[in-house]
Formats: C-alpha cells, sequence, structure tokens
C-alpha cells in the first residue's frame, strides 16, 4: 500500500566501469547473503547500517556506502537538507529497510517526521550497475524547496592531492577548505559549490579510486564540507526540483575496479614485542581471493642489517571471521632475545622485540603525556609547548530543568540542587581531566577513572615522577620531575573534581559541559572555550571585571540524581582515600567520609535510575563497586553483608562483574569463595568461546563504538581472575588481550597507543585532531565493524569518533593492562 503512494523519484545509477584495468564482463554487482551488493574490488551498501541512534547524529555510517578496493571511500547517500550536513543537522529516521533477494533490489523507507516529509530510497542491481531510485508519495514540501537534496559524501583523505574532472574541466581536489562561501537567506553561512556540471569524474588518473557520477537531470555540484566543519567530506549533490513528479533526478555512478584485484595480505601482531617464554601467534588476514601460503618465517634482524632465518613454521587455515579468511602463524619456538620481523609471500612486518622486559616502557606516555594534557582547569606545559591555558575558571552554572540537551546530557524536572536553573555555583573550577576528544567533565567516566588509577597504585605501586602538577598555581609542566610520584597526583586531580560536586550539590552528577553546541565543536587550546570570567546576567556582552562578565558561556552541570552514578562516586572517593593517605591527609578524610555518607543516603530510600543515558554503570555493579572499595578501605562488616546478599546478581552477571567479585574473596568468608570458584570455573568456559567466533580469542564489539575497552577489560579481568585462581585462568588471556591492542586485530597491525609500539596509531580524535595528528599515549577505540562486516580503523582520518576518540577511562584502563603484563613477565 505504502509504495503505490510513492510516484516521484530521484534516480541514481551505480555501474561499475569496464575498461583496460575493469573487471571482466559480466561481473556485475550481486545482492551476497550479507544483503550488500559486491563485485570483485567494489561493494555498494544500502543502508546496511544507520546514524548513531544513542546520539542521534551523522556520524558518517548510513545510507550508501561505497567500499572500493577494500576502503570506504563514500557514505551517506541520501536525501539531506543541508549541503554538506553537519553532525547535528536533522538526519531522517528509518521506518523499515526491505530486502528483496528475488529482485535483487533493497528498499529503506525514510522520514523527515517534522517537515511531514516521506520517501523510498531503492537500489537494485541492474546488469553491471545498482540503480538507486528516491521515490516520493507526493512533490517536495515547500519549505524544503531548495534545501533538500540527493547527497553522497566522499572520504577527503581518500581524495587528497587527487585530482577531479567536470564536464571536461580540471580541478583538484583541494589539501585545506579554501571556500567559497556564501550567506543563505535564513542568515546562515553555507559553502557553495566548488564546481558544477553534468559529468564528474573523481580520480581520473587513479585506478583505485575513479568514480563517474553522470546527471541526466539536474546538476551536479562539488562541495567540500570542511568549510563548515573540520569533519566535513566532500559533497556531491543535486536538488530535488520543486512542484514535479515522477522520476526528477537521475546520476549515473561508475566506479572502476582493478581486473583480478586481491587486497594485500594483513599480518597481524604485536608492534611492541613478546616475552621470550610467552605464547607467540600472528593472524593472517586474507582477501576473499587469496589462497594461503603454506609457510611463514621470522627473521632476525642482525647488526649489519640482513635477515636471518630465525624459524620457519606452518600456516593454519583458522576460517571466515567478517568478510575475511584468515590463518594463524605459531612462533613460540622463537625465544632468543633481539629483533625480529615476520616474512609472509612478499610482505614483512616492522621490527619488533623479544625480550623480558618488552611491557616496562610502553605505558609511560598515557601517564606522562595523555593525562597531563587531559587536565582540566591548568595550565599545561611540555618544554616549548603549550598544550593549553588555564581552562573553565568559570565553571560551572546549573543547567536547565526539562532539557534534553547534546551528547546525552539531560536535566529532569528538577535540578535536584540548592540552585536554581542558571545560577553559578561556585566551587567546581578544580580538578578533573576533559573526558575525551571535546572538553566536558564526564562523572561516569571519572569514577571509573579514578578507581582504575587507584587500583594500578595499589598493585603494581609505580612511583614514577615526570611530571610536575602544582594544584594551588593551576600549573602542569612534562617531562619536569617534581618529587612526588605523578599517579598520586592524577588520582589527586580527578578526586578533587567528584568532591567538589558532594561538596556543592550533595550528590554526583551527571557532569560539565558546554551550554551551546558551538562551543561544544570547539577545537584547539580549551583556554578559549570560555571567557574564564563568572558569568553576570545584569551586564551587557560586553562588559567585564577581573572575576565577571556579561557573556554567557559558562559551562551547565547536569545535576539531575543518579544513585547507580553516586554509587560510582562512592567507590572512587573511598579507593582514593586508600591512596591519598599520608600525601593529602585532608583530602583522604573527607573522600572516606563522604564515600560512607553516600553509601548510607543512597540506602534510606528507592534507588534513583534516570532513564536517560547518564549513569555509566548498571545499579547492581556501580553497588558491588562501592560495597567493595568501601569493605576495603574500613573493614566494616556491613558491606562484606551486603556484598554476601548480591551474590544472587554476581551469579547472573559474572562475566561482567567477575573483577569486583574476586577482588573482594579476600574480605570474605569461606563460602562466598566456595561459590566464587564455581563461577571462575564457568567463566574460562565462557571465554574460551572466543577462540571459536574469531582468530584473536578475544571479545571483538560489532556495536556503534569500537571495542578495544572491551578487550581491555577482558585482559584485566582475567589477570586478577588469574592472581586469585592461578590454576583455572592462566595468563595467557591478559596476554592476548595486550597483542590485541598493540597490532593483532582485524582490519590492520597498527598498535591502537599512540607513540607505542614501531607502528602505532599517528592520528586520533583528541582535541588537537584539526592538524592531523596524535597525543602520545592516547588510546583509540580500534577497529569499528561497519555492519554488516567490514573491519575499520582510519588512519588517514581522525574525525571518527567511534574509531579514533581518546578517553581517560580506556587509558587508565590500559595502564593497568601493560603494568599487569610486565607484573606477568616479572
Amino acid at each position: 500500500m505504502m509504495r503505490k503512494m510513492f510516484v516521484c523519484s530521484i534516480a541514481i545509477m551505480l555501474w561499475v566501469c569496464g575498461c583496460e584495468q575493469g573487471h571482466k564482463h559480466g561481473e556485475g554487482l550481486k545482492l551476497n547473503a550479507n544483503e550488500y551488493f559486491e563485485t570483485r574490488g567494489l561493494n555498494v551498501l544500502a543502508f546496511s547500517d544507520w546514524y548513531d541512534v544513542n546520539f542521534f547524529d551523522d556520524s558518517k555510517l548510513s545510507g550508501i556506502e561505497i567500499i572500493h578496493h577494500e576502503v570506504r571511500t563514500a557514505t551517506n547517500g541520501d536525501v539531506r537538507l543541508n549541503p554538506t550536513p553537519e553532525q547535528w543537522d536533522p538526519i531522517p529516521r528509518m521506518v523499515k529497510r526491505v530486502v528483496n533477494k528475488e529482485g535483487n533490489y533493497i528498499e529503506a523507507y525514510l522520514s523527515y517526521p517534522a517537515e511531514d516529509f516521506n520517501y523510498v530510497v531503492k537500489t537494485e542491481a541492474r546488469g553491471e550497475g545498482v540503480i538507486l531510485s528516491v521515490e516520493l508519495d507526493k512533490p517536495l514540501p515547500e519549505g524544503l524547496a531548495g534545501r533538500a537534496g540527493f547527497n553522497l559524501e566522499f572520504l577527503p583523505a581518500a581524495y587528497f592531492e587527487k585530482a577531479y574532472l567536470i564536464d571536461g574541466k580540471s580541478g583538484v581536489f583541494p589539501l585545506y577548505p579554501t571556500g567559497p562561501m556564501e550567506i543563505a537567506n535564513d542568515g546562515v553561512v553555507e559553502p557553495r559549490p566548488i564546481a558544477r556540471g553534468k559529468t564528474l569524474v573523481l580520480a581520473p588518473e587513479d585506478p583505485q579510486r575513479r568514480v563517474t557520477i553522470e546527471a541526466r537531470e539536474g546538476e551536479l555540484m562539488l562541495f567540500d564540507g570542511r568549510n563548515k566543519a573540520q569533519n566535513g567530506w566532500f559533497v556531491v549533490r543535486t536538488l530535488i526540483p520543486q512542484g514535479k513528479t515522477g522520476k526528477v533526478v537521475e546520476w549515473f555512478l561508475t566506479a572502476n575496479t582493478i581486473a583480478d584485484w586481491v587486497r594485500p595480505a594483513v599480518i597481524g601482531h604485536s608492534q611492541v614485542g613478546y616475552l621470550s617464554k610467552q605464547k607467540k601467534a600472528a593472524v593472517i588476514e586474507l582477501d576473499k581471493n587469496d589462497k594461503a601460503l603454506k609457510s611463514a618465517r621470522v627473521l632476525k634482524v642482525t647488526e649489519n642489517g640482513r635477515f636471518t632465518e630465525a624459524y620457519k613454521g606452518e600456516v593454519k587455515e583458522w576460517g571466515k571471521f567478517l568478510r575475511y579468511n584468515y590463518c594463524t602463524f605459531d612462533f613460540t619456538a622463537v625465544q632468543e632475545a633481539g629483533l625480529y620481523v615476520i616474512e609472509y609471500g612478499g610482505g614483512r612486518t616492522k621490527p619488533f622485540r623479544i625480550a623480558g622486559d618488552v611491557f616496562e616502557n610502553c605505558w609511560q606516555a598515557t601517564l606522562d603525556v595523555y593525562f597531563a594534557e587531559q587536565m582540566d582547569h591548568m595550565f599545561v606545559n611540555e618544554a616549548y609547548r603549550v598544550w593549553h591555558g588555564k581552562c573553565h575558571l568559570d565553571d560551572a552554572r546549573q543547567a536547565p530543568v526539562n532539557h534534553k540537551h547534546f551528547d546525552l546530557y539531560v536535566q529532569g524536572p528538577t535540578t535536584d540542587s540548592p540552585y536554581q536553573p542558571g545560577e553559578h555555583i561556585p566551587g567546581l573550577n578544580i580538578g578533573g581531566w576533559f573526558d575525551a576528544g571535546d572538553f566536558d567533565i564526564q562523572t561516569g567516566t571519572h569514577n571509573h577513572a579514578v578507581s582504575t588509577l587507584v587500583q594500578i597504585w595499589e598493585t603494581f605501586r609505580p612511583t614514577r615522577d615526570e611530571t610536575l602538577i602544582d594544584q594551588n598555581n593551576r600549573y602542569v609542566d612534562i617531562h619536569h620531575p617534581d618529587g612526588t610520584p605523578d599517579f598520586l597526583q592524577q588520582i589527586e586531580h580527578g578526586t578533587l573534581a567528584l568532591i567538589a560536586q558532594q561538596r556543592t550539590i550533595g550528590h554526583a552528577c551527571r557532569g560539565i559541559v558546554d551550554p551551546i553546541l558551538s562551543q561544544y565543536t570547539h577545537l584547539g587550546d580549551g583556554s578559549t572555550q570560555t571567557d574564564n570570567l563568572i558569568y553576570n546576567p545584569k551586564m551587557l556582552p560586553t562588559e567585564s571585571n577581573c572575576l565577571e562578565s556579561g557573556v554567557p558561556d559558562d559551562r551547565w552541570i547536569f545535576t539531575t540524581k543518579s544513585t547507580p552514578l553516586n554509587y560510582g562516586s562512592a567507590a572512587a572517593l573511598a579507593a582514593a582515600s586508600r591512596a591519598l593517605r599520608g600525601y593529602n591527609d585532608a583530602l583522604a578524610d573527607e573522600c572516606i567520609a563522604t564515600a560512607k555518607k553516600i553509601w548510607d543516603e543512597e540506602h534510606s530510600h528507592e534507588p534513583n535510575v534516570p532513564h536517560a543515558f547518564d549513569s555509566f554503570g548498571r545499579l547492581e555493579g556501580e553497588e558491588l563497586n562501592a560495597a567493595l572499595e568501601l569493605l576495603i578501605s574500613t573493614k566494616n562488616a556491613k558491606y562484606a553483608k551486603r556484598i554476601n546478599e548480591m551474590m544472587p546478581a554476581i551469579e547472573r552477571q559474572f562475566n561482567r562483574l567477575a573483577a569486583l567479585a574476586v577482588r573482594a574473596k579476600p574480605y570474605m568468608d569461606a563460602s562466598y569463595s566456595q561459590k566464587l570458584e564455581a563461577l571462575v570455573r564457568k567463566y574460562k568456559t565462557d571465554i574460551d568461546k572466543f577462540n571459536e567466533q574469531n582468530p584473536f580469542g578475544v571479545p571483538i564489539s560489532t556495536g556503534g563504538w569500537a571495542g578495544s575497552g572491551w578487550v581491555t577489560y577482558f585482559g584485566i579481568n582475567s589477570y586478577i581472575l588469574h592472581k586469585a585462581y592461578p590454576d583455572i585462568i592462566s595468563s595467557e588471556y591478559t596476554l592476548r588481550a595486550l597483542d590485541y591492542i598493540y597490532g593483532c586485530h582485524p582490519g590492520s597491525d597498527i598498535s591502537f597507543v599512540s607513540a607505542v609500539g614501531t607502528h602505532s596509531k599517528k592520528i586520533g580524535y583528541g582535541n588537537n585532531r584539526a592538524d592531523f595528528t596524535f597525543i602520545a599515549g592516547g588510546v583509540v577505540p580500534g577497529v569499528l565493524v561497519v555492519k554488516p562486516d567490514f573491519p575499520e580503523n582510519k588512519e588517514d582520518w581522525p574525525f571518527l569518533w567511534a574509531e579514533n576518540e581518546y578517553t581517560i577511562g580506556n587509558a587508565a584502563a590500559y595502564i593497568f593492562l601493560a603494568n599487569a603484563a610486565d607484573d606477568l613477565a616479572r
């Protein structure tokens, strides 16, 4: 019924050209079992994935997408209401997706409800091409005239230093955006086309990237989205004309493919190296058209630059995972200390070490540089470089009630605080880290980061001192020892932010974030994000004094009470009280007193569990964490009693709560320990299934955020369980997790820790991402599975947060994992 309503269409045809380097005639795009169109060297995805469903924003993972010679080069083929949509510009809603294998087509039913605009995008394989049509049930709404158009976005990094031709006129894709721009009728600044015409050829000189688009009706316009936002893409667009029905726009798009093309093998291995006696296995990733070789070699690099064979062994076929075939190459037999490479076919890895001290110096950059650079409310210096000035000294104003903000911040119907909406709350401009690539303070991640740093301090006692941190003067100087262990100073800095919320609000808060989107997207020096002067509504925007101004740029604090979040802060404060004892006794006393107060207060009423995504933890897990840390800190039996009462929850969720449950073991009775051992044995059975699920033997996430964090916590949990139950859980699981982080993962062999390992991430989604660079020691999320089966981590484009965004939580966890591996080596 609905299908018959749609009579107005845009048709686009994707045609794979046959040329001197093209595929053989007849090898057309076919709809495969994974519900996308495929031929050798080219895939066309039709709404296999969707705009970020959690953040309701444009994560460059939707619509029509092109994977060209195993590189995702185009995305967001869809009707959009902007020439170059930014992250939070309107996106359509998916109504349903229908796959018809018999008819060899896919239909996506979409809607802009606020505009009363519905349409269907149909993708149909026809011969050697694909026809796409966007069909409407009525002419374009009047309010969308000049706004709605069919867009297809091309990855700038795939076309840097490449040319284009449009109606025979030549151009070069700009390395840096230089306009042109215009002021639209509504006063909004928008980009103008950098080229326009009927036929566009992208990268005519490059057989791996050549794409030709011919407009049969309407005009092609080429935009540079980076003129609006640094994370913009090149956009090819044709406006939908008003008042017309039938076929109003039609494209023919051809994408060259190289005959008999085979993606080079990837030799997944640790870029840091291996212990002499640990299990060593490379995972070799092969194109589906490649054939596995029988053997591989390990070559030792000598002082004179020669490569001598140290080992030659069998390559064993593992099978298919995602879209690739995998083999394993075990070279555990190589134990002599030295410098080595792996050779498979015509490819060689970069050199890596085998040594007993290989994990001793691989976490320090994360503490020295990354954590220092992320410190809010401080001036951060490194030699000749200033990372940022003193930031956000005007924190913070009470967020408005009944307000849904960006980045999942939500304020409920009341403030749950002593303050009125918009009122300045004193005492919050202290401590804390920028949460990730943006500048907000997220309490949930702070809870876990502080707790993890304390656990590192208590477990491994790293007394490293390479950074000067002066809280009184708000000054940090990297590579400048000050006589105090850096871990204690970082624990103190995170704790100050958490205790400030308890002092001023009386409970943990969701976090502190910018009031408007144009501030939130700020890149560069965090000290310029606000004027650092407390907002005074009685002043004009042009007025200021030494303390106040009339500019309402102060960040907002979201204060809706959350029991899980409050428990998380209780756990972090209780843990911090132990680490800070003897260093900052006054703060240590306040932390343990506050943690106990939180516990008692939360147990005096039913839990407050907001429906919004603002807790960063489930109720039972956060309560167990608080009980554990308070038990360790106080030895009070009431916390042990509560842990015993929570055993049913522990049993239900042991795979998630295993580390907390096992850490409690020394403080619990014999019956608890007996129950725990049975759970650990079942846990081993469960984690061994990873070896059947993928060749890396670790949990690999297929969600909307890449999963290196899951792997890191898998390694940490395995270490904690190994220390408690060495006869059940071996050390191999922990080392396997670290191998994954360091390069033994799908898609590439890059280390996900910037500046750690021979070949590591040189771009990251940090606050310096506009410069296409990295922050040493930052840990990226890693491999994102672009649905349904494409593993991706782009090293030429930093702006995909789900793949490349550094976070303090992942960084703290990585430091623990690296120290755990070094402890196992010892």
